[in-house]
């Protein structure tokens, strides 16, 4: 080995003692000769000194080195002077005489500070991403990914499940986000696409008798991208045979309580509150609500159909949704804040944003509208105390009024600091309807996927009355990010052509998209179920970034460009022609 601790391990129980160290030149510092050197490596920082009459050649090698350089020293573990301690750092009473200095590897200026205090722009920070993985930040977050799936690994290895791979190169069976598409040298005019999920794979595992499956594995899926996207992500993925929805919560939380206890050193309390997706939807507008605060919605539609203001009235009337919340405190909110305010409800669809102060009782340009006794009515079920301020949403669209006020309920938190960043709300969101309808297509679709079972007793409801169908899904959701989502699947062909049947696929379609897994269904499928975690969300959440990015070892920007190796890149003429394939655009000269 080239050294005898790491960077580290250079403590007080080292004093006297000769050791050997290797790393990166963090800092230099010329106190009159004698030169310091802060050597960095991935376990910590060492103090090392060149005093001139210590060693006169060693201390003119030294006078070279530069930041970033490459180095090894060898010296005598000593205790640094009274009043020169560094408390923040583990070796900080201590530093390095250096007898030996060997310079492995030389550097140019790099072109970003490798510096948690001084971060580069993220396009900068993409580009050397090698340079920028060097900071002690994007060690601790690799680091406790890494933390989070041996936890992860462990727990189900001791809860009898077996790690399987499955297919990279697969069958293209889009239902939900673009393929990204593999085109075959072999089989000509033919592609594999990247797998969105193992979904089917892992089902067809359950027919296999596997019974429990796990696999730490990669997604791919092409869609529009945002903080917590990336074109390839990764998934703690399950399956498990003969068990239902209770049994997936508790061994589901018992690897939660796992990751949490060490990794983190914190005890997390189960079983996990449980709430329905429509109660979520009334309380929260969302169906992954942030729970570590109040600021709950409130539906007054009943109550608006009746009053004289045409907005609530007219929304009301139309068989859609008035909802208000009150900000409990908001009235340092200034008439800027409440423009704000109402700019970001207008992102979200709604045409504007009402609101009325409390004083003695409410005023405002709503409160003319509304009759004491409405006024009254109000007050009472928002629990309005003088100074707090109530925000209205109406429209004949149920989802602007819930998107509005979900994402004005999150804003507003933030403005009156209400999250605690050191608090975590776990909660399953379940009852979920089993589909949408898409006015687009003008079909139902799937909420989750195709292969999500109903509930036994709403069976008959999916050709009669479909939207009134609740399927055996759930969501794990902590402090308002989804990061868990599964359900107990389709093990009987005929539920499962009823679903396609539903779904608008033709038996052909079904067939061709599907018939490896109708046709395993026909030989003794074990009913089954499973949940897929988001592992880069899971760490995101764990190591306190926004973005997932963070936690990711290479990721792409928000265009889904690899800035540092730029990917995807142009092939030439020559593998378009062994792949049979020929571009349809002209090639800018």
């Amino acid at each position: 080995m080239m050294r005898t601790h790491t960077c580290a391990q250079a403590t007080t129980k080292l004093s006297g003692k000769k050791v050997t160290l290797a790393g990166w030149v963090h800092s230099r510092r010329d106190h009159g000769g004698v030169i310091f050197i802060d050597l960095r490596d991935r376990y910590g920082i060492t103090q090392i000194v060149f005093e001139p009459k210590h060693g006169k050649k060693v201390h003119s090698q030294s006078e070279s080195l530069r930041r970033e350089f490459v180095i090894q020293v060898t010296g005598v573990v000593r205790a640094r002077k009274k009043g020169m301690e560094n408390p923040k750092l583990q070796t900080g009473q201590v530093e390095l005489l250096v007898d030996e200095l060997n310079i492995l590897n030389t550097s140019e200026v790099v072109p970003i500070e490798i510096d948690d205090r001084k971060v580069a722009n993220e396009d900068m920070r993409l580009k050397y991403r090698y340079l920028d993985l060097r900071r002690p930040q994007m060690h601790y977050n690799l680091i406790t990914r890494h933390k989070i799936i041996q936890s992860a690994r462990e727990y189900f290895y001791k809860n009898g499940f077996i790690e399987v791979e499955t297919p990279m190169l697969a069958k293209s069976t889009p239902e939900g986000a673009r393929d990204y598409l593999v085109p075959s040298r072999v089989q000509q005019g033919k592609f594999f696409a990247l797998p969105q999920s193992p979904q089917l794979f892992k089902q067809l595992l359950m027919v296999a008798g596997m019974d429990r499956y796990v696999q730490i594995v990669k997604c791919f899926r092409d869609e529009d991208l945002r903080a917590d996207r990336q074109p390839e992500f990764t998934q703690i993925d399950l399956e498990m045979s003969f068990v239902d929805e209770n049994d997936i919560y508790s061994i589901m939380e018992g690897m939660i309580v796992k990751i949490w206890k060490e990794v983190l050193g914190i005890n997390i309390k189960t079983p996990f509150n449980r709430i329905s997706y429509q109660e979520s939807l009334n309380r929260f507008g969302t169906d992954r609500p942030d729970t570590r605060f109040g600021l709950e919605l409130i539906d007054i539609t009943q109550m608006s159909a009746k009053c004289d203001f045409s907005v609530f009235k007219n929304a009301a009337i139309e068989g859609g949704l008035v909802k208000c919340l009150n900000t409990v405190g908001g009235a340092g909110f200034s008439r800027k804040d409440i423009d704000e305010l109402t700019e970001l409800a207008r992102i979200y669809g709604a045409k504007g944003l009402a609101w009325a102060k409390m004083t003695d009782k409410l005023e405002g340009t709503v409160a003319k509208f509304l009759s004491e006794e409405q006024q009254n009515s109000i007050i009472k079920i928002t629990n309005a105390k003088k100074g707090d301020i109530i925000f209205f949403v109406a429209d004949k669209n149920e989802q602007v009024v819930n998107d509005a006020l979900a994402n004005l309920r999150l804003e507003i938190a933030k403005r009156q600091n209400l999250i605690d960043d050191n608090k975590f709300e776990f909660l399953w969101v379940v009852d979920f309807p089993l589909v949408g309808w898409e006015e687009e297509e003008q079909r139902f679709m799937a909420l989750h996927h195709p292969f999500t079972s109903p509930k036994d007793d709403h069976i008959n409801l999916m050709h009669s009355d479909p939207k009134k169908v609740l399927a055996k899904a759930y969501d794990m959701v902590l402090n308002g990010t989804e990061i868990g989502g599964g359900s107990i699947r389709i093990h009987k062909r005929e539920i499962q052509q009823k679903m396609f049947e539903l779904l608008g696929i033709t038996p052909d379609e079904a067939q061709a998209k599907f018939g490896f897994l109708l046709d395993a269904f026909k030989y003794g499928a074990p009913p089954h179920g499973g949940i897929a975690f988001g592992l880069d969300r899971l760490a995101a959440i764990i190591t306190k970034n926004d973005s997932i990015r963070e936690v990711i070892a290479f990721p792409k920007n928000k265009t889904a460009m690899s800035l540092m190796d730029g990917a995807p890149n142009v092939v030439d003429d020559k593998q378009l022609k062994e792949l049979h394939l020929k571009l349809d655009f002209v090639k800018k000269k």
